[in-house]
């Protein structure tokens, strides 16, 4: 339980995270513009959050089943991913804490093309979702490949854990979205604030990474070498 939750909470994170927050706001905040009827918004922007949920999920799974699926590599990880996981938290902590930084791949779509897919209804607003997911910030990569995935590796039903994460980014999303449909004008002022929270959220949980990255590290390396 405590692993599902802490695959939910490392999606949450990630969408709350400020590029990918910023992405989620321009993109509903695009699709209410394209769309005239308050319904028609709710669902083009229920179905962007699919797409982005589905991303994940199917990226997460394959990574997850193509690792665990070949028996040279699961072996490795079965004797060795205890070793592993803590210098990688231990990284990632970091990263969350500003200490160390990265680049991640992005996407880029054009104006006129995000125009075609916003203005083509659910459908379109299904495949923005997907695409925008695919644009990795280095926050959302860092949570998604450097602890989203080792934490599914070392569980027995790792396999949920993309698509938990998946529902994490979803919720933030949604509720932006029903916030436009009921016509909150201060929503999306207040929305932006928990870039503030974001922060907060970030340093807790990279401090969390890395007190339990060096106890992996103690238990698991240091231990059997003293």
């Amino acid at each position: 339980m405590i692993e599902l939750l802490s695959a939910l909470w490392l999606g949450i994170l990630t969408s709350i995270s400020p590029c990918p927050l910023a992405t989620n706001i321009a993109a509903v905040s695009f699709l209410s513009k394209k769309v005239n009827h308050p319904r028609a918004v709710f669902l083009s922007s229920i179905a962007y959050v699919l797409g982005r949920m589905v991303t994940y999920t199917v990226i997460g799974s394959v990574i997850i089943a193509s690792l665990v699926s070949v028996p040279s590599i699961a072996n490795f990880l079965q004797i060795y991913l205890n070793k592993v996981i803590g210098p990688i938290l231990i990284i990632v902590g970091l990263f969350l804490l500003d200490i160390i930084k990265f680049a991640a791949f992005s996407l880029s779509l054009s104006h006129e093309r995000q125009n075609k897919l916003a203005e083509s209804g659910a459908g379109g607003a299904f495949l923005l979702g997907m695409l925008f997911a695919l644009s990795f910030c280095p926050i959302a990569a860092a949570l998604f490949f450097g602890s989203l995935i080792p934490l599914a590796l070392n569980s027995k039903i790792g396999i949920v854990h993309p698509f938990i994460y998946g529902i994490g980014t979803g919720i933030p999303v949604a509720i932006f979205a029903l916030g436009i449909v009921f016509g909150l004008k201060s929503f999306s002022k207040w929305f932006r604030k928990t870039a503030k929270l974001e922060l907060w959220a970030r340093k807790i949980t990279g401090v969390i990474f890395l007190v339990v990255g060096i106890y992996f590290v103690w238990s698991h390396i240091l231990i059997n070498i003293f």
